[in-house]
């Protein structure tokens, strides 16, 4: 079993990763915001790229089921419902709703893995979901990391690195990575006894500080906080049922517009 890790969406296309396996991470914040609205009862996640694309969906769904949810520059987009903190989607706010999920980063990475054989969104909040996932499919995976505006984030490489080390603690596994894996984990050592001077240090985490959100660095790493695990059925995030094989709103997910980084 082979574990590619990519450090930016910018590295790869979408036709690449169709019929791949795929984790895609976003620490600050996307991955636990994502994480924690499907755990408070949310119905499903609608990733889509663009401010455009998240006005044309909603625009086709139904008004009180439906809520608007993500940041540009870290900041509630005018007009949506939530921005991209954690401590918004609260099971009042979010259950039982479809929340289409616009960030700067995260969800384009998402979008562009919409066509991938496997694909679920992982961070240190779900970190051993996501390895028992992988052990689960048995097969080659992709960690694509969202990073920031198509640049190297520190953060998700070093969940990529806990997630590829978690994995070689397994001995019953044959575990073959690439040169940007074996780097992650690296990364995962220098900084696994202090995740959140991690994450207050970095670029992203240092600016979330600045603009008030330096609560949200402390839930997003939280190992093992949220052990539920998102993935993309269809064209939507949410659990996934043994039993269930398409999702109960189908969107097809609009890319044309514009596209700010994952």
């Amino acid at each position: 079993m082979k574990i590619e890790v990519f450090f930016s969406p910018s590295q790869v296309d979408e036709l690449f990763l169709r019929e791949k396996n795929v984790i895609v991470i976003d620490v600050l914040r996307a991955s636990t915001t994502i994480t924690t609205a499907i755990n408070n009862g949310a119905r499903e996640i609608i990733p889509v790229s663009s401010i455009e694309s998240a006005v044309k969906v909603s625009g086709n769904l139904f008004g009180d089921v439906v809520l608007r949810g993500g940041e540009r520059n870290g900041k509630i987009i005018e007009g949506f419902n939530l921005g991209n903190s954690p401590f918004e989607y609260t099971e009042e706010m979010v259950k039982g709703k479809s929340i289409i999920f616009c960030t700067t980063n995260g969800s384009s990475a998402m979008v562009k893995a919409r066509y991938a054989k496997n694909m679920a969104v992982g961070g240190f909040a779900n970190v051993s979901k996501v390895v028992e996932f992988i052990k689960e499919v048995h097969e080659d995976f992709y960690i694509l990391c969202a990073g920031k505006q198509a640049l190297f984030c520190v953060e998700d490489a070093v969940c990529a690195g806990m997630i590829i080390k978690k994995l070689t603690d397994d001995p019953s596994l044959s575990l073959q990575f690439n040169d940007s894996a074996n780097a992650a984990q690296v990364l995962y050592k220098a900084a696994a006894k202090n995740l959140l001077k991690m994450v207050k240090t970095c670029d992203h985490g240092v600016y979330l500080t600045e603009i008030g959100f330096a609560d949200d660095l402390k839930i997003c790493v939280d190992v093992d906080s949220i052990p539920i695990l998102p993935q993309l059925i269809g064209n939507v995030l949410k659990l996934k049922k043994k039993d269930e094989t398409k999702p109960s709103i189908t969107i097809m997910i609009d890319t044309s517009a514009e596209q700010q980084g994952a």
